[in-house]
């Protein structure tokens, strides 16, 4: 069986992203301006120089997108993170909104463009 465990996007501002996701995660990364991986609960994040991955593997960049990805998180509060992400001055996408299929949530970008999803469950409804 195939799991899951972590997903890499790769930058051309390793350092950046790293601030970013450290404040909106508020989790510490652990590496340098080359790699940085953060462990939330659930699959972990990590950041890759595109450098780095050229160095490994040569072209592998070429044709090659950035702020494509959508990375989910569940949380418990979002009106709270809604509130401390405009503290923050994060670039908000969708503001907190209730689907028909029972997800309250809020998007925002980082710094790359990739779209960042904060969702809870709101009553009877599961979680993605």
């Amino acid at each position: 069986m195939k799991q899951l465990k972590s997903i890499c996007l790769v930058t051309h501002n390793v350092p950046r992203l790293r601030t970013f996701y450290e404040a909106v995660l508020q989790r510490e990364g652990e590496g340098d301006d080359v790699f940085v991986a953060f462990v939330p609960a659930g699959i972990g994040l990590c950041l890759y120089a595109a450098q780095g991955m050229e160095t490994l593997a040569p072209g592998s960049m070429v044709g090659a997108g950035a702020g494509s990805a959508v990375i989910e998180f569940q949380v418990e509060d979002v009106d709270g993170e809604y509130a401390r992400l405009m503290g923050l001055g994060v670039p908000i996408v969708k503001p907190p909104t209730t689907q028909p299929w029972g997800l309250r949530s809020v998007w925002f970008r980082d710094p790359d463009g990739n779209i960042v999803n904060y969702y809870a469950p709101v009553g009877e409804a599961v979680g993605a």
